[in-house]
């Protein structure tokens, strides 16, 4: 087949996520059956206009998130409509609506979730009440009139995008998938000598990592030895915010910022430290949770939308209401109960083995052939 695929990042853009490594397996599993596959994305400061990259024909138009998607959209309309088999549209906040003139094409929309109460935390008055009451919610529920089949990767997503008119019938989810080769045995784990919690990825506003920077405060008191690692990107305003509240913590000298870190680092990482904490807003899935299971870490997370799904509560971690004084009861209770805590990592790294890109291709494609056939 000739695959059409549109997105806002590629996996090589400087803002990369989880999403666009689901993206770049699932198309490189589909170059190896011998499809040829194209993206058409934004351009980033380095990137070329068009490019081949793992047999991926790269195709990228605009840089500004605003314009970029209609930028695209002219493009397609110019350039690429008609010539593709099998058209599937990522969205990532803003769509193209290219599903509504995808001609001949069988077009699919693919969501790994909703904004929803990002706008809130991402984005100031009014754009996030314009966000959230309208841009999404119209463009949400106008792509829905195209009866394109729908992706995704989690049951909190399905439901949600119903919200929206999106028919439950025709939406498809596929499983998640994780870089990380999980450890072949739970004895190799070598956590650290004193009981750590773990807050990994970018300091951001929808991420609430200053829940966790006072979850911990409030389980210290329980846990006087408890430290907590911080890794990721904080170079933004909330980024240096959360810098600044640890400098004032009363217990600054048990939390260890360690910026952004490389893929060796981070594996270390979730070997060696007890807990990882996921308070963000919303997301797809969750990979972070996954990715640390594998390495024999355990979760306390947000029951938030996303999180809910790569964490069964009381199985393979704890899920908690959203506030820090949740949070830091779950990390106290995981920590000081030896046998829940045994229990929850190896329930954790069994399933971290079962989610894989191969399990995620093979759905991928049992949707795009019962569609097709």
């Amino acid at each position: 087949m000739n695959i059409l695929w549109l997105a806002w990042k590629d996996y090589t853009h400087p803002q990369r996520g989880g999403a666009e490594v689901v993206l770049r397996e699932l198309m490189q599993r589909q170059v190896g059956e011998g499809h040829a596959v194209t993206l058409l994305t934004a351009r980033h400061p380095g990137a070329r206009a068009k490019e081949v990259m793992d047999g991926i024909t790269v195709i990228r138009i605009g840089h500004n998130r605003y314009l970029h998607p209609f930028q695209a959209l002219i493009y397609y309309l110019r350039h690429l409509r008609g010539r593709f088999d099998v058209l599937i549209e990522t969205v990532n906040t803003a769509p193209y609506f290219s599903l509504l003139f995808a001609g001949k094409s069988k077009a699919y929309a693919f969501y790994h979730q909703l904004a929803r109460d990002v706008w809130f935390h991402e984005t100031k008055k009014p754009l996030s009440q314009l966000g959230y009451y309208i841009i999404e919610p119209l463009a949400t529920w106008l792509l829905g009139r195209s009866n394109a089949p729908l992706i995704t990767v989690s049951e909190s997503t399905k439901q949600d995008m119903a919200r929206f008119g999106w028919r439950p019938a025709n939406t498809h989810i596929i499983s998640e998938g994780i870089e990380i080769a999980p450890i072949a045995r739970l004895s190799q784990v070598r956590k650290l000598k004193r009981p750590t919690m773990l807050s990994l990825g970018a300091l951001r506003a929808m991420k609430c990592t200053l829940d966790q920077v006072r979850a911990f405060e409030l389980a210290k008191q329980t846990i006087p030895d408890l430290q907590l690692k911080i890794a990721g990107d904080a170079s933004d305003a909330y980024g240096q915010r959360v810098l600044r509240v640890v400098q004032e913590s009363p217990y600054a000298a048990d939390i260890t910022y360690l910026g952004r870190v490389s893929r060796e680092k981070k594996i270390q990482l979730m070997q060696q430290c007890h807990v990882i904490t996921v308070t963000s807003v919303k997301e797809g899935w969750g990979l972070i949770v996954t990715e640390a299971a594998s390495q024999g870490t355990p979760a306390v997370v947000y029951d938030a939308d996303g999180l809910r799904d790569s964490v069964r509560h009381g199985v393979t971690g704890l899920v908690t209401e959203p506030t820090p004084a949740a949070l830091a009861t779950g990390v106290v209770q995981l920590l000081q109960n030896p046998t829940l805590y045994q229990h929850v990592q190896h329930n954790a790294w069994q399933w971290s083995q079962e989610i894989t890109f191969d399990h995620s291709y093979q759905d991928l494609k049992q949707v795009l052939e019962g569609a097709t056939a």
